[in-house]
C-alpha cells in the first residue's frame, strides 16, 4: 500500500561516489535533500580497487575539492599510501594517487552525510518515478511516495545488475547487494532509453597466503601531499604495495579455458571497458606480450584482504585459482572473494545536456556510471556538477558549465554529452587538449572562485585562496625583476649543479628557464628569498619555467573560447536548416549543441557545416536586433 512520505527539493537516487557528491552539493547550497541507498553499508563503497586518484583521475579529485566537493578530504582521511605519479615527466601530467582504507572511506563519508544540514539519508530501493503535471515523485519498495523538484539518478552498476562467474550468473549489485531491477522499468516508462555495459573486479586474497619475498615492494612517497587544498602535508606510516607479473603458464591456463569465460562464450551482452580489460581479454588482445604487471594492494589497516590489481576476470573460480597460483608470490593464494564481471543498465550520455539534465525530461539529472563512465573519480565529478546544476536551476540561477579549457571535469562531461561513448568511459590526460593549463597543482586557481560564487566554498577558505593567489603573483614578479650578481659563490653553486655560468644581470626567472635548477635549490643564492608556503613557490616555479608553452596554449584557448562563446539559440530547427547534409542535420537535432564550439566537436559535423551554422547565427542575431 502506498502512502505520502513527504516533499523535498531534491531526491538523489544512489549513494555511491556520484550520489554522495550530488547530495552534499544540493544540501550545502541550501536545498532540502534526501538521498536513497539500497543499503546504507554501500555508501561511498569501493567495490573495485580501494584507491583514489591516479593518472588524470587525480586531476579530477583536485578539481572536485577546488569546487567545494568532498572526495579529496575523505581520501586524505582514509589514506594508506600516497604517491605522486609521472614525476619523471612534465608537471602537466603529475597525478596524485592514494591507496585508501576501504571501510574507513565508507564510514567517514557516511558520517559526513549524516551530519550534513538539509540532508536526510535513507535506506530504501526506488522502484518508480512518476511525473504528473510537471510534478515529480519517486516511490520506494515499501510504497513511500516522495514529491520533489529535481531527481538525480546516480545508480552506479546496480540497474538490473547481473554478476558472472564462469557459467554461473545471478542478479546482483556489486559485493552481493540487491540490484535495482524495477527502476530500469520505471526509467523506460518515462522515456529514458537504456543500454548494457559491463565491468569487473579481481579476487581478494588473504595476506597470510601471499609470499611477498617473490615480489617487488612499492613504498609510498616520503612526503604525503594531500588531495584537499585545505589540508597540509603530513607524515604517516604507510602500507606497502607489491608488484609481480603473469607468466607463460598464466597465459596458457587462460587460453585453454577461454571457452569457459562468459565473455567469450557470448553470455555477456554488455560492452566492457577498453582501458581496464579482464586478464583473459589482455591475453587475447595483447598476445605478443610475454607478461603483464600485477599489483598487490592493501584493502585496509584492519583486514587481511589484499586487492590483486590487473587480474579482473569472469572465469570460473577453479580456473581463477589456477591462474593466480601461476603467478610468483601467489602460488598458495587463498581467495576471500572471487573475481567477477557485472553487467548493468546505463543511458546514452548524449541524451543529457552539459548540465547533466536530461534533454527531454526536465528536472531529471544523471551522473556517474549511469552515464556510461567508469571510475570513482569520474562519478564523483559528475555527481558534483549534477547536484550544483539541479540546485542552481531550482534557485532560478544560471547553470555551471565547465568547458574543456577550464577543467578536466569539463573535458569529461563534454566528451560524454557531445561525443558519447560506446564503452565505459575513462578519463585520461591525453583527452585534454589544454593539459598544461589544467594541471593538478593549479586546480584551486582555476575553480575555487566558481566554488565560492555558487556557495560551496566558505568565506574563510576563499580569503585564504585570495591570499595564496596574491602571493604567487607577487613571487612571479619578484623572480622576473630580481637580478643575480655573478660572483664566486653563484658560479660555484651553478658549477656544482652542472649548470652554465650566469650572465651579467640575469634575472632569477631567466635562470630557472635556462637551466635544470629548481626553485628550491636557488635558495642558496637567493639572498632575499621570502618565507613562502611550498604550494606557492611550486606554482610560481611552474609558471616561470613553462611560461612560453603556457602562452602558446593560452592563445589556443582564446581561439577555442571564440567558438564556445557563440551560443546557439535553443529553439533552432536543425532539421530544416538549409545548406548542410541530412546526416549533419539529424545529428545536430539529436545532440542539441549549446554553442558553435560544441557543434564542431560532434562526430560527422564538417567544417562546411560549421560555416553554415555561423552564417545562420549572424542572420538570427540581425533578425533579433531588428525586432
Amino acid at each position: 500500500m502506498e502512502y505520502y512520505a513527504g516533499k523535498y527539493d531534491v531526491v538523489v537516487v544512489g549513494a555511491g561516489h556520484a550520489g554522495c557528491e550530488a547530495a552534499l552539493a544540493t544540501s550545502r547550497m541550501g536545498l532540502k535533500t534526501v538521498m536513497f541507498s539500497i543499503s546504507l553499508e554501500c555508501i561511498a563503497n569501493m567495490p573495485c580497487n580501494p584507491n583514489i586518484g591516479g593518472t588524470s583521475k587525480g586531476h579530477l579529485v583536485r578539481e572536485i575539492d577546488a569546487l567545494g566537493g568532498e572526495m579529496g578530504k575523505n581520501a586524505d582521511k582514509s589514506l594508506l599510501q600516497s604517491r605522486m605519479l609521472n614525476t619523471s615527466k612534465g608537471p602537466a601530467v603529475y597525478s596524485l594517487r592514494t591507496q585508501s582504507d576501504r571501510k574507513k572511506y565508507h564510514q567517514d563519508m557516511k558520517h559526513t552525510l549524516e551530519l550534513q544540514e538539509n540532508l536526510d539519508v535513507k535506506q530504501a530501493e526506488i522502484v518508480d518515478i512518476r511525473i504528473e503535471d510537471g510534478i515529480k515523485k519517486v516511490v520506494t519498495n515499501i510504497g513511500a511516495i516522495y514529491e520533489t523538484k529535481a531527481i538525480i539518478i546516480a545508480t552506479g552498476t546496480y540497474l538490473k545488475g547481473k554478476v558472472f562467474i564462469g557459467d554461473v550468473n545471478f542478479e546482483s549489485g556489486p559485493d552481493g547487494v540487491f540490484p535495482a531491477n524495477k527502476l530500469s522499468e520505471a526509467l523506460n516508462r518515462i522515456g529514458v532509453e537504456l543500454r548494457r555495459f559491463k565491468t569487473g573486479t579481481p579476487a581478494r586474497v588473504n595476506r597470510r597466503s601471499i609470499d611477498f619475498s617473490k615480489m617487488e615492494e612499492q613504498k609510498g612517497d616520503e612526503t604525503i601531499i594531500p588531495f584537499s587544498f585545505e589540508n597540509e602535508e603530513y607524515k604517516k606510516e604507510q602500507l606497502s604495495c607489491y608488484l609481480t607479473y603473469t607468466t607463460g603458464d598464466t597465459h596458457e591456463i587462460i587460453k585453454k579455458n577461454l571457452h569457459r569465460s562468459p565473455l567469450y562464450a557470448g553470455d555477456i551482452e554488455g560492452v566492457g571497458p577498453r582501458y581496464c580489460p579482464s586478464i583473459e581479454d589482455k591475453i587475447v588482445r595483447f598476445a605478443d606480450k610475454e607478461r603483464h604487471q600485477i599489483f598487490i594492494e592493501p584493502m585496509g589497516e584492519n583486514t587481511e584482504e589484499m586487492y590483486i590489481q590487473g587480474m579482473s576476470s569472469s572465469l570460473p573460480e577453479d580456473v581463477q585459482l589456477d591462474v593466480y597460483h601461476s603467478i610468483p608470490g601467489l602460488e598458495k593464494a587463498e581467495f576471500m572473494r572471487p573475481a567477477y564481471a557485472i553487467e548493468y543498465d546505463c543511458i546514452d550520455s548524449t541524451m543529457v545536456y552539459p548540465t547533466l539534465e536530461h534533454k527531454e525530461i526536465e528536472g531529471i539529472y544523471f551522473a556517474g556510471q549511469t552515464n556510461g563512465s567508469s571510475g570513482y573519480e569520474e562519478a564523483a565529478a559528475q555527481g558534483l556538477i549534477a547536484g550544483i546544476n539541479a540546485a542552481l536551476k531550482i534557485q532560478g540561477k544560471h547553470p555551471l558549465i565547465l568547458d574543456r579549457s577550464e577543467a578536466y571535469i569539463g573535458v569529461l562531461i563534454d566528451d560524454l554529452v557531445t561525443k558519447g561513448t560506446n564503452e565505459p568511459y575513462r578519463m585520461m590526460t591525453s583527452r585534454a587538449e589544454y593539459r598544461l593549463l589544467l594541471r593538478q597543482d593549479n586546480a584551486d586557481m582555476r575553480l575555487t572562485q566558481k566554488g565560492y560564487e555558487i556557495g560551496l566554498i566558505s568565506e574563510e577558505r576563499y580569503n585564504k585562496f585570495l591570499n595564496k593567489k596574491a602571493e604567487i603573483e607577487k613571487e612571479i614578479q619578484r623572480l622576473k625583476t630580481t637580478n643575480i650578481k655573478p660572483n664566486e659563490k653563484t658560479n660555484n653553486f651553478l658549477e656544482k649543479y652542472n649548470s652554465s655560468k650566469i650572465e651579467m644581470g640575469m634575472k632569477l626567472a631567466d635562470l630557472l628557464k635556462r637551466t635544470e635548477l629548481t626553485y628550491e635549490l636557488l635558495e642558496e643564492i637567493d639572498e632575499n628569498r621570502p618565507n613562502l608556503d611550498k604550494q606557492v613557490w611550486e606554482e610560481a616555479e611552474i609558471e616561470i619555467k613553462y611560461e612560453g608553452y603556457i602562452k602558446i596554449q593560452q592563445e589556443q584557448v582564446n581561439k577555442f573560447k571564440n567558438l564556445e562563446n557563440k551560443k546557439l539559440p535553443q529553439d533552432i530547427d536543425f532539421l530544416n536548416l538549409q545548406g548542410i547534409s541530412l546526416e549533419a542535420r539529424q545529428k545536430l537535432d539529436k545532440f542539441r549543441p549549446l554553442s558553435i564550439g560544441q557543434a564542431s566537436r560532434i562526430s560527422g559535423i564538417s567544417p562546411a557545416d560549421i560555416s553554415v551554422l555561423l552564417i545562420y547565427l549572424e542572420q538570427y542575431k540581425r533578425g533579433k536586433n531588428n525586432e
